[in-house]
């Protein structure tokens, strides 16, 4: 242990440990990054000129600045990303002080726990695989500090092989260890982490925002047939008030209890989904979702919410049902409904009434105010002119360039305007089915806005101005791939992008199947879901869980060991097997090597049986033993072994 390191030992371990810390780039500011990485090739050039290395007042001053940009760049010293970058800058500041092989181990301890707190920020099946490589290294370090000869493709290929052996207990331990869940009031949560996806306002041009995002935001797996395109509507956020700019959710939630129940009919969707992380304890189902099951709630705008940790992958089992009645709304409902920041304008009063918005029927007011988006000059764009003053009135009769947020917010307040009750809603449209592993993935770049108006005998009914200037946007997804490129805004199936990007789009699918099953049956593998695939195995309780867990581990350590102590004599390495052809030849003459006897003893033996040969066989013994035991050991010295054996003949018959 207070041996010194080799020095290839040390440029496998300085190696390994910048794998390591390099996916932290990401997740540490620069200032530390850079810190870190300043240490490590100091530590390199200290390799060929020790005596540039520091001294230990100078080692203590690094220290304090190490500590003083931690707490400068997190403003204290607890959580995840206070811890994280402590466990480096304390990595790299060890690095300045390796005397001793004890140095090594301590070193090769904190690197594995630097490695590991990589799944604090990114837990995807590449990162995973990462991870697994710079731990390989890690261990091969280890195994090139304890071997006589230190080679690194040998260490690690000894680390594979390790890996290897331990991978069926890993997967045993983890299918059947119990997993706690810890107290959300214990998780070290760090928010300054802003994550992409819906707000609980609107504004026109907020979510275009999400429109050039190719960021996940949820999957949905069905138990059967996909609802058609154009009801797929994935319901967030209700806005009812509004100051005629900014829209925002009703003050007044209400209660539940006191609002009709919404009745359903007409065909069911049952399916599965698998939310990503976010910021809000948002779920958002297929409009209108009936049944579900806890965490989940219903608000009275009949979006779901989580009583979960939203920060973590979660799944959820709902029934949907696209067609329903939510019967008559409350005072409160319909007072937000109807609720208008100021006096409209002449020109709003004036399309009001070209359309019969106040002398016809709601549903005839509806189609007309639909055709007129759909037959005069407006149109569908990601990046519509800037309107600060009057935004609405500028865009119906002045720019007519607006995204989904635009036509729902312009629509809904005309309906308001001719006393008609509307809301916005928010959330996702669409989504891009992947064929490989038969489920709908939807993205920031789906988020979307449309209208709610209730209808006398009908109660609140979608309605979605969007569809009526651009059909295609509800029908068909956006092309990512030419969004990606900085292209205008195109559409899945447009002849011009169609053959351009297959290629990519089927790789794309391929890992995307990966990854879901990855995340569904390995990240998201929480105690509920252990207990439920534990049931299916008949294991019910904790009890028959250790009993299954301690006997699969007995039975693979039994074939493991059984596996490691067979050893055939073609898997030795190259010096036994060419002192076992030299013991071979003694033994056709007599002289037999006996059970644990040691190769100088069985040599004094030669020497007595044999006194002719006495030399050679001395001389082969001595080199078999520098080989097989000496630090000091060459590759010559492996040919002269050969030679030796080669050579050595017996010519006299034993005495």
């Amino acid at each position: 242990m207070t041996a010194k390191p080799a020095p290839n030992v040390l440029i496998f371990l300085l190696a390994s440990i910048a794998l390591i810390v390099l996916p932290h780039f990401y997740h540490l500011p620069i200032s530390i990054f850079g810190f870190f990485f300043t240490l490590l090739a100091w530590r390199f050039v200290g390799l060929w000129q020790p005596m540039w290395l520091p001294n230990r007042w100078l080692v203590f001053l690094l220290t304090v600045i190490g500590l003083g940009l931690i707490y400068i760049q997190h403003q204290g010293i607890f959580g995840r990303d206070a811890g994280t970058r402590l466990f480096i800058v304390a990595l790299g500041l060890k690095l300045m002080e390796i005397k001793t092989e004890r140095d090594l181990y301590l070193i090769t301890f904190l690197a594995f726990i630097v490695a590991a707190s990589q799944f604090l920020y990114e837990q995807s099946l590449l990162m995973a695989g990462y991870i697994l490589m710079v731990c390989c290294t890690l261990i091969g370090t280890l195994v090139s500090i304890n071997s006589r000869q230190p080679q690194p493709w040998v260490a690690l290929k000894t680390a594979g092989v390790i890996i290897a052996q331990a991978f069926p207990l890993a997967i045993v331990l983890f299918i059947l260890f119990p997993r706690i869940e810890a107290p959300r009031w214990m998780l070290l949560n760090d928010r300054q982490q802003a994550r992409m996806g819906l707000s609980d306002s609107m504004e026109p041009g907020s979510i275009s925002e999400l429109g050039v995002s190719t960021e996940l935001a949820f999957r949905v797996k069905f138990s059967g047939a996909l609802p058609p395109a154009a009801q797929r509507y994935w319901r967030g956020p209700v806005l009812a008030k509004t100051n005629g700019k900014r829209w925002l959710p009703s003050l007044h939630q209400g209660l539940e209890a006191i609002m009709d129940k919404p009745t359903f009919s007409g065909t069911s969707y049952q399916y599965t989904l698998l939310m990503e992380p976010q910021n809000k304890n948002w779920v958002f189902a297929l409009d209108l979702p009936a049944e579900f099951s806890k965490p989940l709630s219903r608000n009275v705008n009949y979006q779901l919410t989580t009583s979960t940790n939203p920060d973590k992958r979660s799944e959820y089992k709902i029934t949907s049902y696209p067609h329903y009645n939510t019967g008559t709304p409350t005072r409160i409902e319909y007072n937000d409904a109807t609720q208008l920041p100021d006096t409209p304008s002449a020109e709003i009063n004036g399309l009001v009434s070209q359309l019969h918005g106040f002398d016809k029927a709601p549903e005839t007011f509806i189609t007309a105010l639909l055709n007129h988006f759909r037959t005069e000059d407006f149109h569908y764009t990601l990046t519509p002119p800037v309107m600060e003053d009057k935004p609405i009135e500028t865009f119906l009769f002045k720019t007519r360039y607006g995204f989904c947020s635009h036509y729902a917010s312009a629509f809904v307040y005309l309906m308001r305007v001719a006393h008609i009750p509307a809301r916005v809603v928010t959330g996702y449209q669409g989504g891009e089915f992947n064929p490989v592993g038969q489920f709908l993935e939807i993205h920031q770049y789906d988020a979307h806005a449309w209208a709610e108006v209730w209808l006398e005998g009908k109660g609140w009914t979608r309605v979605d101005p969007t569809a009526a200037v651009a059909p295609e946007r509800i029908e068909k997804n956006i092309n990512v791939d030419a969004l990606a490129q900085g292209e205008a805004i195109q559409f899945a199936n447009d002849a011009n992008n169609g053959k351009a990007f297959a290629w990519l789009k089927e790789a794309r699918q391929l890992w995307s199947n990966v990854d879901y099953n990855w995340q569904r049956w390995v990240i998201n593998y929480n105690s509920m879901n252990q207990a439920k695939f534990l049931a299916n195995l008949g294991v019910g309780d904790i009890k028959t869980m250790m009993v299954w867990m301690v006997s699969i581990l007995c039975v693979i350590t039994a074939v493991l060991s059984a596996f490691l102590l067979y050893q055939k004599p073609k898997t030795t390495d190259q010096a036994l097997r060419y002192y076992q052809r030299f013991c071979r030849k003694l033994a056709k003459r007599g002289l037999i090597r006996h059970p644990g006897e040691g190769e100088t003893d069985f040599a004094e033996r030669v020497k007595t049986a044999l006194p002719q040969t006495a030399g050679q066989a001395r001389h082969i013994t001595d080199i078999f033993i520098r080989l097989r035991y000496g630090k000091d050991a060459k590759e010559v010295d492996m040919k002269e072994l050969a030679q030796c054996v080669k050579a050595f003949k017996i010519f006299d018959t034993l005495k």
